[in-house]
């Protein structure tokens, strides 16, 4: 299954990226950035993290669904994972963005 990274522009100029999977769902979502190379700079990021299963933390919301963070070496946060209804979805996203974000193509909507 292919993943790729969205990245594009919001009303307010700013950047921000999603990885996707080969059916559109969000597997990955990045923070709001100021400039395209901060955003281009945080999808690096997300490759070069993603293959470190040490880099990534799993979460339950207060509510019970699942999610996942992916954290960058000094453990600033690269990318956040949607809400997931039970921890075995978030598990499956999870593995997917370790196996594949690595060599994800970018496709650029700025």
């Amino acid at each position: 299954m292919a993943v790729s990274f969205e990245l594009r522009k919001n009303e307010k100029g700013q950047f921000h990226f999603s990885l996707k999977s080969e059916d559109g769902s969000t597997l990955l979502s990045s923070e709001q950035y100021e400039s395209k190379a901060s955003a281009e700079n945080g999808i690096a990021s997300v490759k070069k993290n993603s293959v470190l299963p040490e880099r990534f933390d799993k979460q339950v919301a207060s509510d019970g669904r699942a999610y996942f963070t992916l954290k960058a070496a000094n453990h600033q946060v690269v990318g956040t994972s949607p809400m997931f209804g039970t921890a075995d979805k978030r598990d499956a996203a999870l593995a997917l963005v370790h196996a594949e974000a690595e060599h994800a193509a970018v496709h650029d909507h700025t």
